[in-house]
């Protein structure tokens, strides 16, 4: 299928807005969401209903030309094989009608989407992690979506109501007065529409080309550097060499006291169990909502501030200096893995990506083993070890002595100076500072060494661990001018 190219001085955006639907559209939103649901087991079941036939026609030794033909799972075919089968299908056949043919479309492209995923996951084609098989979307769980591409999606000409096919007229939560002139003045055109249930509430995504406009940001010349972190949230340094901090609020340690008695009352009720069947009681159901309300707040705080944040900052500065912290691995530290979560580093990052895209501005990452907490920001010189546990930096060279953070705000500041321009990771040019020995600027080993060295091992002794920490620097230089003698 050929991707969607939009005009020339137009791109694609979207813009998420809250309902407020009333019982009959709310009822036709969660019809449309379970339609969606349904179509995309029906698809998994259609597709590994042959992969089991195929496996145990093999285990009965029938030879390979002989199996079960294999059923394609492009959407065209998945679209074909379910009109065909809602007619008839007892499941479909008394209700499929009520809704949009959108709804069974979004359940069946997602069901597409996730068989190819799981292909190229196995056969090596898919960056990341490896995918699984798909598996069938619980009723309690899943999350109730319809994506519209057809039909009357439109905002009214009052600003506060959407109209949606077969939903009809939904009211917005708030006024989209600026969108309906920016569609009346020719500058934007709706191209889709997503229903999703989030956190509680009903959202429309609309998908639009809308007509690029530059903001000219406040200060283009200036460049800021952002070190984030779990005490402060970021410690930002700008070229003129101003200091200042965004504090954390900790939006899910604030509420831990309300949701561990929510908890404990949902532990106290019947809730479903998988194994025997057994559905859950309204009363457990209504301490879980209860219980999700105070996540759903602590997500819509978060939420909030992240984006004041990078905003702000997208609209002030014309170069922005971040790192590329592996936030995954942050997240396995179960001392950390709260907090890290709650700050929401990769969120961050993300924000400031499409925010300064939209701006015209640049956006420069650090390579993830760039030194930036220690470096000496006055010499450049690299210290060996600088453990968490030392908040503020001093510089054996030079004498400098400057809260950690503060100092890689600032080594992040002159690392835009020394880019190409692209704002790649690592596209630097080449640095003069003096480097300590041994100070590692990638990882160079994935797993731990079975074997352990031995006394007689080529090239010399080992160190003990303890080396190679601040106050043994110069120790570990003459260890290590010696073993290569």
């Amino acid at each position: 299928m050929k991707k969607f190219e939009p005009r020339p001085g137009f791109t694609v955006l979207a813009h998420n807005l809250a309902l407020d639907p009333n019982a009959t559209a709310n009822r036709h939103l969660h019809s449309h969401g379970g339609g969606a649901r349904a179509a995309y087991n029906w698809a998994l079941a259609y597709i590994t209903a042959v992969w089991w036939q195929r496996k145990a026609e093999q285990s009965y030794g029938i030879p390979e030309e002989q199996l079960t033909e294999w059923r394609s799972w492009s959407l065209p075919s998945l679209r074909k094989a379910f009109n065909e089968d809602k007619r008839t299908n007892p499941r479909f056949a008394d209700w499929w009608e009520e809704n949009s043919k959108e709804a069974y479309n979004t359940g069946l492209a997602g069901a597409s989407a996730a068989f190819d995923n799981y292909t190229k996951s196995k056969s090596g084609k898919r960056k990341g992690r490896k995918m699984g098989i798909p598996r069938f979307k619980s009723k309690r769980k899943a999350r109730l979506a319809c994506r519209f591409t057809t039909g009357t999606i439109r905002i009214e000409p009052d600003g506060r109501h959407v109209t949606l096919p077969r939903i009809g007229t939904v009211r917005l939560h708030e006024d989209a007065s600026h969108l309906r002139a920016l569609v009346d003045a020719g500058h934007m055109r709706i191209l889709s529409a997503t229903a999703r249930l989030d956190r509680g509430r009903w959202f429309v995504s609309l998908q639009v080309e809308e007509k690029h406009r530059l903001v000219k940001v406040a200060r283009p010349d200036a460049t800021v550097g952002i070190d984030l972190g779990i005490k402060t949230l970021a410690v930002l340094a700008d070229s003129d060499g101003v200091l200042s901090e965004e504090p954390n609020p900790r939006h899910l340690d604030r509420g831990q006291k309300q949701l561990r008695r929510a908890s404990r009352i949902v532990s106290r009720r019947q809730g479903p169990d998988r194994r025997t069947g057994h559905q859950a009681s309204k009363r457990w159901e209504k301490a879980d909502q209860a219980r999700n309300k105070i996540h759903h707040r602590a997500a819509n705080l978060r939420e909030d501030t992240l984006h004041k944040m990078t905003t702000r900052l997208a609209s002030e500065y014309g170069t922005i200096v971040v790192e590329d912290l592996n936030v995954a691995g942050m997240g396995r530290n179960r001392r950390l893995s709260r907090r890290v979560a709650d700050a929401a580093f990769g969120e961050i990052r993300r924000q400031l990506t499409y925010k300064t895209r939209r701006r015209g501005t640049r956006l420069v990452v650090a390579d993830r083993w760039f030194p930036s907490a220690k470096t000496c920001s006055r010499c450049g010189v690299v210290k060996t070890k600088l453990p968490l546990s030392m908040r503020v930096f001093e510089c054996d060279n030079c004498g400098l002595v400057l809260d950690r953070d503060a100092n890689a705000g600032h080594n992040l500041v002159a690392l835009a100076a020394r880019t190409t321009g692209t704002g790649v990771a690592g596209d630097l040019d080449p640095a003069k500072s003096e480097s300590k020995p041994r100070g590692a600027d990638h990882k160079t080993r994935t797993t731990r060494p079975r074997r352990k060295a031995g006394t007689g091992r080529e090239g010399g002794t080992i160190t003990s661990p303890r080396a190679g920490k601040e106050t043994g620097d110069r120790q570990q230089a003459t260890r290590t001018h010696l073993a290569l003698r």
